[in-house]
């Protein structure tokens, strides 16, 4: 996993890095304790994925207030990802980021 830090704080890019052979390639996308060593809970309740089928297509936002608060891991093919942080206590308040 190759984690690159964003202006945003506690956020970060987390792209694959795939070992390769004449198959394909391996590649992990989650391991806790590379996720930990940036600081990121590693107790993740649950991971989903969506599909839209139309381009152009919000999914919605999400928000929690502590002490809802979770990490998030978005695996992105084609996307447009938005992050605005609302942390009144965080460096990067209110510093929004278009990921893609």
């Amino acid at each position: 996993m190759i984690f690159t830090a964003t202006q945003l704080d506690g956020v970060w890019l987390v792209d694959l890095e795939p070992g390769e052979d004449e198959r394909g390639f391996f590649a992990r996308i989650w391991c806790r304790q590379e996720l930990a060593a940036q600081g990121l809970d590693t107790d993740i309740a649950q991971e989903n994925l969506s599909f839209n089928r139309h381009r152009g297509t919000v999914r919605g936002l999400h928000f929690q207030r502590s002490p809802y608060e979770e990490t998030k891991i978005v695996h992105a093919g084609s996307i447009f990802d938005v992050i605005v942080d609302l942390r009144p206590q965080s460096l990067s308040y209110l510093v929004g980021r278009g990921l893609s």
